[in-house]
């Protein structure tokens, strides 16, 4: 039977954007029976080198990127830019985290060149349950920088580390996966030496509010709430991306001083069949070159004029938050990858995956493109 070859290439997105799935991974795609081919340089921006690999996988092969992209499956953590796709095979097969529900492009992309996809993010369990996540990261590393823009704007006197300033009010959009790890990392901000430092000096702690979203459509009460929040974070997961949870107007109760956290990151899509907008209107959309825009930042004005932007406040914004912790993030997905990769290439590739297989076999059938609608 063929080996099932392996393309893992960079991602080329912002300069900040330095992940790669480590060595560890790799190893176990070759013991497993995969042939692995990274690109040149994979890994360099977390300080890793070829060395690296070839001293615990010797069969990995280095080349050029089309080349990379030329193999059975490509596995890459972010959607990779389409003229890249356009070197896979009709057949081949992405394993990326593509959002099949709010990427209406990308599906219709993807099936018109023929490909498989395997979507990292549509990998669930028997519950309903994400097996690849990083849902924890998330909301620590986007809970961690709000409070590090609010302690430098929080007002003076009396100053965010003063014994005298009030309690910090956090308002969360979302009661999901993401805002149950809000919580922990919102009384703790985002830092717990520095809650314990802080704590220990006897200033006031943080109250952290879920905001239902049945509630969100209650004008009044969101208003009031809204008028002593000094942070706010979308953590939704909606129903009808097409409407704001929070619009533009309502930012204006908001304290001067108060920091809006986005970590759903959804996309603005002004126009096409099925229009998408972020849960809080009027926010820029931010990545790892930057994700702290303040309200004078020129990215709200070149948000699309669908958009209204008129009331801005502190913004802090990242596509992906587990890349502020790049080898972290990489060691737990790759952990979690393992056991996928393990069944696919054990199967014989994912035409042999079976929709009422194993454990893993139903996890990869449901995250696969060609059984999505």
């Amino acid at each position: 039977m063929k080996r099932l070859t392996f393309g893992l290439p960079s991602m080329h997105a912002e300069k900040g954007e330095v992940r790669a799935f480590l060595p560890d991974l790799v190893v176990h795609i070759e013991r497993w029976g995969g042939e692995v081919v990274l690109e040149h340089g994979y890994g360099s921006g977390m300080g890793l080198k070829e060395a690296d690999y070839l001293k615990v996988a010797p069969q990995v092969r280095f080349a050029d990127l089309e080349t990379v992209y030329a193999q059975d499956y490509v596995l890459v953590l972010r959607y990779p830019q389409e003229s890249f796709l356009h070197w896979m095979r009709p057949g081949a097969c992405l394993i990326s985290m593509i959002h099949y529900p709010t990427r209406p492009g990308r599906v219709k992309f993807l099936r018109e060149r023929g490909l498989e996809a395997i979507s990292l993010d549509s990998l669930k369990d028997d519950t309903g349950r994400r097996l690849v996540e990083n849902l924890r990261m998330v909301a620590w590393n986007g809970v961690r920088t709000a409070f590090e823009v609010l302690r430098r704007i929080y007002p003076d006197p009396p100053g965010f580390e003063h014994p005298r300033r009030p309690p910090i009010y956090v308002s969360v959009l979302g009661a999901g996966m993401v805002g149950m790890h809000v919580l922990p990392a919102a009384v703790r901000y985002g830092d717990e030496s520095y809650w314990r430092r802080i704590a220990d000096a006897g200033v006031l702690g943080v109250q952290a509010t879920v905001l239902d979203y049945d509630l969100t459509s209650h004008q009044a009460v969101m208003i009031e709430l809204l008028r002593k929040t000094d942070v706010l974070v979308d953590a939704t997961q909606r129903p009808d991306p097409s409407k704001p949870v929070v619009p533009n107007e309502w930012l204006a109760f908001l304290p001067l001083h108060a920091v809006i956290l986005d970590l759903s990151v959804d996309p603005y899509e002004c126009e096409g069949e099925q229009p998408s907008v972020k849960a809080i209107e009027g926010i820029p959309h931010g990545n790892l070159d930057q994700y702290v825009f303040a309200p004078d930042d020129p990215a709200f004005d070149r948000l699309p004029a669908c958009v209204n932007a008129r009331n801005r406040r502190h913004v802090v914004s990242c596509y992906s938050w587990p890349g502020l912790t790049p080898l972290e993030c990489m060691d737990i997905y790759g952990k979690q990858l393992a056991p996928i990769l393990r069944t696919l290439i054990q199967a014989g590739g994912v035409r042999s995956i079976h929709p009422e297989g194993t454990f893993f076999e139903r996890a990869i059938a449901r995250a696969m493109l060609s059984r999505w609608t």
